[in-house]
């Protein structure tokens, strides 16, 4: 049985990048610390660090949104999508599924440690999981 350790990363979806990190920076008092592609490049996902943890919130152009990006079905429940960090990525989505959620993102790496999938519970409601690089060691086990 996999544990639940912690929010990893809560990702939102915008249709202007650039625009969402001005008003997130306005917002939180900080500018995104990973810029992804890197000026002069136009961004199409940025992440910011944000409370005592440094959780991270990244912004991500809409288009990357798969299933979320389609508005008329269920599976682009929410908007928000917090992903728990696990420790079998792939076991846990299969439980969740198991356990009656539906799929709503399938497990994907997004690459440099980093993979996510998501489920929308019984109860209408997204639920991320991901293996997540910088918050396990962040979170190292001794």
């Amino acid at each position: 049985m996999s544990t639940f350790r912690g929010v990893a990363t809560v990702n939102l979806w915008a249709d202007d990048v650039p625009a969402a990190a001005a008003w997130y920076t306005e917002v939180l008092g900080v500018e995104p610390y990973f810029v992804r592609p890197e000026p002069p490049e136009r961004p199409a996902y940025v992440e910011f660090r944000v409370g005592d943890d440094l959780t991270e919130l990244g912004i991500a152009d809409r288009a990357w949104a798969g299933a979320a990006a389609d508005r008329t079905t269920p599976a682009a429940a929410g908007g928000v999508v917090a992903h728990w960090c696990v420790d079998d990525l792939e076991g846990t989505y299969q439980r969740l599924l198991d356990l009656g959620a539906s799929p709503h993102d399938p497990p994907t790496v997004r690459g440099e440690g980093f993979v996510t999938a998501s489920v929308v519970d019984p109860f209408g409601n997204v639920l991320g999981v991901m293996r997540n690089a910088h918050f396990e060691a962040m979170h190292a086990r001794t």
